[in-house]
């Protein structure tokens, strides 16, 4: 089974839309809807914005459903210039930009006492969604790269400038690493799937109104090719 988690609304409506056999469940105040898309079995859950509530639905799909894979569909900003509006990051890894324990002599983006801090994409879903977006959205681009993800708005260029010299980011946003940590703790592949909202700097918060709409349509072609494939 599938576990497909966004965390806006509007994010994952056109998925539940396209589902049959359709069960809904709320856990930890969080609407699941179990059924199939094109024969597939597939769970589809918003899980609100930001890193507590994007782990805890993770979580939720792990210990309620057993899911074996989970891809965590959403917007984010542009860290790279050749990275446009509309394009399609697809996560190599993801780590948290805002874990500091510095001040215990760790690096920025460390988290103290694990044996990793930087969790990688499943290759297998990483290949899939690149020839999903070959099929269905061949006009825009798609990249493959690291997903930093802190519980931050990003629309700074010096905050933005920061985030790719430190950990040589592709795009931010404020949930992929957190669901990355918890499929790597409980042993399920895992892929973040990013659409480009905004350049993530002082033009971000006009920008990410204006093509928020584009860049969930974008999401959503690629996410119900990627399930029949």
């Amino acid at each position: 089974m599938l576990g497909i988690i966004g965390a806006m609304a509007q994010e994952v409506a056109a998925l539940k839309n396209a589902m049959e056999h359709v069960e809904i469940r709320t856990i930890a105040g969080m609407e699941f809807y179990r059924g199939t898309i094109s024969g597939r079995d597939v769970v589809v859950v918003r899980s609100g914005i930001g890193k507590v509530n994007a782990a805890v639905c993770c979580q939720v799909l792990a210990d309620h459903y057993g899911v074996d894979a989970v891809i965590n569909t959403g917007i984010a900003g542009s860290l790279r210039a050749e990275i446009n509006i509309g394009d399609i990051v697809l996560s190599s890894d993801a780590l948290q930009h805002d874990m500091d324990a510095t001040g215990f002599g760790y690096p920025v983006g460390i988290i103290p006492q694990m044996d990793v801090s930087v969790f990688p994409g499943d290759a297998a879903l990483i290949q899939a969604a690149k020839t999903s977006c070959e099929r269905v959205i061949p006009e825009i681009g798609v990249h493959i790269g690291r997903v930093v993800s802190g519980d931050q708005f990003i629309s700074d260029k010096e905050k933005k400038n920061w985030l790719t010299k430190t950990f040589a980011g592709y795009c931010t946003e404020m949930e992929g690493a957190a669901i990355a940590q918890t499929a790597y703790l409980n042993g399920i592949p895992f892929l973040i799937i990013r659409a480009i909202s905004d350049k993530a700097d002082d033009s971000a918060e006009m920008d990410y109104g204006e093509f928020e709409a584009k860049a969930i349509e974008h999401s959503v072609k690629l996410m119900l090719d990627l399930i029949q494939s």
